[in-house]
């Protein structure tokens, strides 16, 4: 599957979910719901494709706008964040890699009580779920997948930012920074 066929199944997963910021959960169960309707190997291509995204996006200045986005983003925070990002679809997701700041524009300040941060894991679990309804074998997807996603590297990609310094936060990401920090 190639990157346009990856976007086009996200964003009719999409169509159905009224607030795709508050609900990935939903995208993720439409999405799901749509790589059903494909053969093994389509979510396979699906799930390297995801995988490529996955690697892409890590990088500093991404993970600090979740950092900043979520109050805190550990590794396994900083992936989910990222399956919340794929579910706002191609669009934000692009603007997001080329500014990471532009993401002012789609989350709220206003943090309601029991609020858990902008997770999006279901996202990251389509694929593999996808597939063992298909099959009945997750363990083929994972191997099928494997063979040909790029590993993630040791460090995020750019230069790195220092999550407990304002400062650097504020120099890279202005507008998030006014959203979250206190002061």
């Amino acid at each position: 599957m190639d990157r346009h066929g990856f976007w086009g199944l996200v964003e009719d997963a999409r169509g159905g979910v009224d607030d795709t910021v508050a609900d990935p959960d939903g995208v993720a169960d439409a999405l799901t719901k749509l790589l059903g309707g494909l053969d093994a190997e389509e979510i396979a291509g699906f799930g390297v494709e995801l995988a490529r995204l996955q690697v892409e996006s890590y990088r500093w200045d991404v993970w600090a706008a979740a950092y900043l986005i979520n109050s805190g983003a550990s590794e396994d925070g900083f992936d989910s964040f990222r399956g919340w990002l794929i579910a706002q679809g191609r669009e934000v997701w692009e603007a997001a890699l080329a500014d990471p700041d532009s993401l002012a524009d789609v989350v709220d300040e206003d943090r309601p009580e029991g609020f858990e941060g902008f997770d999006g894991e279901g996202m990251l679990h389509v694929a593999p779920h996808a597939y063992k309804n298909v099959t009945g074998d997750e363990a083929a997807f994972w191997k099928a997948v494997d063979s040909e996603a790029p590993d993630t590297p040791d460090l995020p990609a750019g230069k790195e930012i220092d999550f407990d310094d304002e400062d650097d936060l504020q120099s890279h990401l202005p507008r998030l920074a006014a959203l979250y920090l206190e002061g």
